[in-house]
């Protein structure tokens, strides 16, 4: 491919982003707007941004990775991750907005220690602050990974001048402009996403019925009968546990900071109606998509040596310079718009949840950005030197927050009353099991890893429920 055409398509993007986030800096006044937005975010940009920050390098390159390699009984876990955007744009936003203006919340640190009396508020703060760094730190480090891949495939380039160039550029329009700016980028990011999960499937579609006469005969030219089928090797109980197991990927939905703020940014009802169709399309598409072009690609390519880079070889191999290196922009769009939502979320957490910003009144913004700069910066060096799966590292960083904080989610929409310590020992459970099943042996759909956590940090908090 020409690297030629492929640079100036870079850069010409990313000087789009920069001057995004030099627009948003003048909107940018306050902390609400710097970590809501002034809670003015509109149906568009509210749904894509959250879908494109939802579905990180794991979705373009780790979903198809995983399709390529497991053939149809990948369509479960692309089908879990519809499901929990389902049920949190119907079921969690509209109260998530709600409450959080009615009490006047801007992180989901503040609304899980909201309700709690001084000592376990600060036991919950402490505890979910350091939940959410560590988690984030992980995850925006396989974002910064494939930033790495896709700069190391392209140019030729070693990975850690990769990894540096990448978070450089997220870090400068994340700084300028704060919420705003992660929104609106993330809304152009998304849109390419959305563009790519639709234009490289179909392409390399026709590209296989020209070859192979079919659709199924080129999978049945590469897969033997058990990846043709949506239980995979499973049978039994192993096949219930593969398809629940992966179903569950939705639940880590329900609890993650960076996406439950979009709700309580939502400008009002009627924006956040629209969004909600716009946001479960956008999912639907480019998931079913990415897993459409992992099948695909390995019946056009089945030898190649990381299933992760099968979005790249099939850009090269069935687009003209200009379009594949729109598609190549498109994952870095994919990372950015992850990595910046995370980035802003941490920065929350060090300046507001934390307290750091009260000890410099009036300078509370100027401590969110420095915090966003140590968070890149520890980011940078466990993507280099710590190195592992993008789809492993992802999806641990996903289940651990989404069982540490989205059982006490539900629980608190619903109105139930729990006793203050619990909720505390529910997060801590959740995560706790989260990191222990990660560390053992997989097992079918990684049931325990993605089902469990979540299901006794339920468990706990209905034992703890006040009787009225």
């Amino acid at each position: 491919m020409d690297t030629s055409v492929i640079i100036t398509t870079l850069v010409l993007y990313n000087i789009v982003l920069i001057a995004i986030g030099l627009w948003a800096e003048s909107r940018t006044k306050t902390q609400e707007d710097f970590f809501l937005g002034g809670r003015k975010l509109g149906p568009i940009v509210g749904a894509i941004s959250y879908s494109a920050s939802a579905a990180s390098a794991w979705t373009l390159l780790g979903m198809s990775g995983a399709a390529y390699v497991l053939g149809f009984s990948a369509l479960w876990i692309a089908g879990g991750a519809v499901l929990g955007c389902i049920i949190a744009w119907l079921w969690v936003a509209p109260k998530m907005m709600t409450y959080s203006r009615k009490n006047n919340i801007l992180t989901l640190t503040d609304f899980l220690a909201h309700g709690t009396d001084d000592g376990w508020k600060k036991a919950s703060v402490i505890f979910a602050s350091i939940v959410i760094l560590i988690s984030f730190t992980f995850y925006i480090a396989s974002q910064f990974q494939g930033a790495g891949n896709t700069f190391a495939l392209t140019f030729g380039i070693s990975a850690s001048s990769s990894i540096m160039l990448g978070g450089g550029v997220i870090l400068l329009y994340t700084l300028l402009g704060g919420f705003w700016a992660v929104s609106v980028t993330d809304t152009l990011q998304g849109m390419l996403m959305l563009l790519s999960a639709v234009l490289l499937p179909t392409a390399a579609y026709v590209e296989l019925v020209s070859q192979a006469g079919s659709f199924s005969a080129g999978l049945e030219s590469v897969y033997d009968a058990d990846a043709l089928t949506l239980s995979g090797k499973n049978i039994g109980m192993a096949a219930i546990g593969m398809i629940v197991g992966n179903l569950a990927v939705g639940l880590g939905a329900i609890g993650q900071p960076h996406l439950n703020v979009r709700f309580m940014a939502m400008r009002d009802k009627k924006a956040l109606n629209i969004a909600r169709i716009i946001g479960i399309a956008w999912y639907a598409i480019v998931f079913f998509g990415m897993c459409l072009l992992g099948m695909i690609g390995h019946a056009l390519m089945p030898n190649i040596d990381n299933p992760e880079n099968i979005f790249f070889a099939l850009t090269e191999s069935v687009f003209t310079p200009i379009i594949g290196a729109i598609l190549l922009a498109t994952v870095l769009s994919a990372i950015m718009s992850t990595a910046d939502s995370m980035l802003l979320v941490a920065a929350s957490t060090l300046a507001h949840d934390l307290g750091l910003g009260k000890y410099f009144t009036g300078r509370e913004i100027l401590i969110s950005r420095i915090a966003i700069i140590g968070i890149s910066a520890l980011s940078i060096v466990v993507a280099i030197y710590l190195p592992a799966s993008i789809f492993s590292r992802v999806l641990f960083a996903w289940n651990a927050l989404g069982a540490a904080f989205g059982p006490l989610v539900l629980v608190r929409l619903a109105g139930i009353k729990i006793q203050q310590s619990y909720a505390f020992f529910a997060m801590v459970t959740g995560f706790s099991l989260a990191v222990l099943f990660y560390s053992m042996d997989n097992t079918p759909g990684d049931i325990l890893e993605r089902v469990a956590p979540f299901t006794c940090g339920i468990i706990i908090l209905m034992l703890s429920k006040v009787k009225k």
